[in-house]
């Protein structure tokens, strides 16, 4: 068995190594295979003992097997409908309603057979459909493992290599000696062993003593003292009982040798719980000796880190769990499930590395709190003091008070959603330039400047077209001067004579805006410089209105180069020697402006600026205000913006190609009235005054490249 490239495999599929096939290790096979990989599981067993337990799938648990297309009421999963909690004597605690509260969850709280949910687990790693079918190799006992080279050694001296290695070897890993700081960390017992079987729920009920417990479809009843255990809950079609005896481990004895699934007698059951209710008692009686099992609870230590260079852990080799939250096996799902989020299709082996750290990331910290939790867990029910109040009163109030917080973290997580969430902030901050704009929970923003992953569109914006339509005229410089921003913004000339353009343009062939355009139409004032604080002065066209008939130009201009942009109407009628442009705000039409007599001329030398006369860039002035009531008036940014044309050339080359002129052109404005332009009525007054005392020319650029605008800078 070779590499990724020496079997053939296409770009970005990697081969994926996994030591274990239990339900760990068989999710993150169904994961990663969805995901286009190839996946092959080594499984020191042949899978010939059916494992006699049942397993919750819990909200949580249940959401990863939904999402990887398996539905476990297929295979005789249940619904959980009640919780039922007594005293080792028989007396009731309290009752939760889990069906009357599943609303709450997206998904069900099942119970499963464990042998059922891994016999589906196992058909749908290896069956025909999305992706390549995981192949299986029972009896294939992991001996060592190379992290940097993502290579195992069986049991037998083969050497397999891969793309990466998967740890799923369970509580007793040996693979786990692999990462960093764990050498020394072993499993060790938590101070409790459990008897584990199965019956058949008809027992119960042809029997008179235990047809009462047993008459009560999906519930899961609970007898809880401080140091011992009992949960009986169904399964199959609720047609098992599935019982779980969990006890201090001086009171039974594991044989090293076979400390996970040991046989033994049910004299040894019925002598650790004999003084429990009577009923229960009779109950546990009808165990089969042949399939009653005793468990030893281990623990562990935290691990440090879980990954190593192309290994990673997950399940129990990564964290075991004692039994008490219903989170062993919903853990290693969520390992899965995430493992085959951050390794997906698209990802190189280069990248492997760094996407585990990001798996950790996404599972060290809940798994470890949910260890803890379930530590707790297991001290037992709280008891009173004596002459207080009384038991069941003290447990319930416990129950609300301090369960509630486990239950709400523990089951109201989706992992794929959440690992989803961290592989896609990783990836937005590969490129620390990417524009961020709102809203930003969405990710970096595509543009004119950049697309979704932060590549330039520069190359594009050299197809783009333009049309430009603009009118110079003589006007009043003192009039326009009351449009600059402040006093640092003054004319070059202190003549009273100004010049000013109105420019409009139509940008074609868009690559940020999937091959459509746009239009806008702004007022350019010619001859303005700014005086920064140190004396020095930047000279261009001021822009002090520039608007445009679409909103994701309008709102990427605003948000990312300060453009003082604004939402009005733009039509545009074009004829052999005319060119005429209408300016409107929902049917109120607020501007005519009009190019007769054009005449073709020689368009070498001019390069098309979209002001409309040559200068050396565009000023404007940046202002975004202060946000809350008391706050009104405040700017939360303020400052000069200058857009070198110089610079924006060496990013985009315009060509122009073909360039008409004429001195017949005309504007005229009429700011109608509030009613009219409730939004732009005090801008169009204000551009109405503007006296146009001499047209200058008219002229028609049209050409190919369209500046980004990325030159845009801060003066200071």
């Amino acid at each position: 068995m070779g590499s990724n490239q020496a079997d053939g495999l296409s770009p970005g599929k990697l081969r994926v190594l996994i030591a274990g096939a239990g339900i760990g290790g068989l999710t993150a096979a169904i994961a990663l295979r969805q995901q286009g990989h190839c996946v092959e599981l080594f499984e020191r067993s042949r899978f010939a003992e059916e494992i006699g337990a049942a397993i919750h799938l819990c909200p949580n648990a249940n959401s990863i097997l939904h999402r990887l297309g398996i539905d476990a009421t297929k295979f005789g999963a249940v619904e959980a409908e009640k919780l039922r909690e007594f005293t080792p004597s028989g007396e009731h605690l309290n009752t939760v309603d889990v069906k009357g509260n599943s609303a709450f969850w997206r998904h069900r709280w099942l119970l499963v057979h464990r042998a059922h949910l891994h016999e589906a687990l196992k058909a749908a790693a290896q069956a025909p459909g999305s992706g390549i079918p995981a192949q299986l190799h029972t009896s294939s006992k992991v001996v060592d493992v190379n992290p940097s080279l993502a290579t195992i050694t069986l049991e037998n001296g083969q050497t397999i290599h891969g793309d990466i290695v998967i740890g799923a070897d369970g509580v007793h890993s040996s693979i786990r000696s692999k990462l960093p700081g764990a050498e020394h960390i072993f499993p060790f017992s938590s101070g409790k062993n459990a008897f584990r079987f199965l019956i058949t729920r008809q027992q119960a009920l042809d029997d008179p003593d235990t047809h009462d417990i047993a008459a009560h479809f999906g519930a899961l009843d609970l007898w809880d003292s401080p140091d011992r255990r009992i949960v009986i809950y169904p399964c199959s079609n609720n047609d098992m009982l599935n019982f779980v005896c969990i006890h201090p481990d001086t009171l039974t004895k594991i044989e090293k040798e076979s400390d996970w699934n040991q046989q033994v007698g049910k004299d040894a059951l019925l002598e650790v719980f004999g003084d429990f209710n009577p009923q229960v008692v009779k109950l546990l009686e009808k165990a089969d000796p042949q399939t009653l099992k005793l468990w030893p609870l281990l623990d562990m230590d935290t691990l440090p880190t879980w990954v190593n260079e192309r290994l990673a852990v997950i399940g129990d080799a990564a964290h075991p769990f004692l039994p008490y939250r219903a989170s062993g096996g919903a853990m290693a799902l969520e390992d899965a499930v995430s493992l085959g989020v951050m390794l997906s299709g698209d990802v190189e082996p280069k990248d492997i590395p760094m996407r585990l750290k990001l798996y950790e990331k996404a599972r060290h910290e809940r798994a470890t709190r949910i260890q803890q939790m379930t530590r707790d867990s297991g001290k037992g029910p709280i008891g009173p003091e004596k002459g207080k109040t009384p038991l069941n009163q003290v447990y319930i109030k416990s129950l609300t008070f301090q369960a509630t917080e486990m239950i709400m973290y523990i089951y109201g997580h989706d992992e794929f959603d959440h690992s989803t969430h961290i592989l896609r902030q990783h990836l937005w901050r590969q490129d620390p330039n990417i524009y961020w704009r709102q809203p930003i929970v969405f990710g970096p923003m595509p543009g004119p400047r950049q697309d979704f992953n932060g590549r330039s569109r520069a190359s594009a914006s050299l197809k783009s077209t333009f049309k430009t339509a603009s009118i110079k005229f003589k006007t009043s410089r003192t009039l326009l001067q009351n449009l600059l921003p402040n006093n640092s913004y003054s004319f070059i000339s202190p003549s009273t004579v100004a010049y000013a353009s109105f420019s409009q343009t139509t940008l074609d062939r868009m690559d940020w805006l999937g091959g459509g355009g746009y239009r806008h139409f702004g007022l350019y004032i010619h001859g303005v410089q700014y005086k920064t604080a140190s004396g020095n002065l930047v000279k261009g066209t001021y822009l002090p209105i520039l608007f445009e008939n679409l909103a994701d130009p309008i709102v990427s201009g605003r948000e990312e180069l300060g453009m003082p942009k604004l939402y009005t109407a733009i039509d545009v009628h074009q004829r052999n020697q005319s060119h005429h442009v209408h300016t409107s705000w929902e049917g109120a039409v607020w501007g005519h402006f009009s190019w007769e007599d054009l005449i073709d001329e020689d368009p070498t030398g001019d390069t098309g600026t979209i002001g409309g006369t040559q200068d050396d860039g565009i000023l404007v002035y940046r202002y975004i205000p202060k946000v809350g009531r008391e706050f009104k008036g405040q700017p939360e940014a303020e400052y000069p913006v200058f857009v070198p044309h110089a610079q924006e050339s060496k990013v985009v080359a315009s060509r122009v190609m073909r360039v008409r002129r004429t001195k017949r052109a005309r504007v005229e404005i009429d700011a109608l009235n509030w009613e009219s332009l409730p939004t732009l009525y005090h801008v169009i007054d204000r551009l109405a005054e503007i006296p146009i005392d001499e047209i200058i020319e008219g002229k028609i650029v049209e050409g190919e490249g369209v500046p980004d605008v990325s030159s845009a800078m801060r003066i200071e």
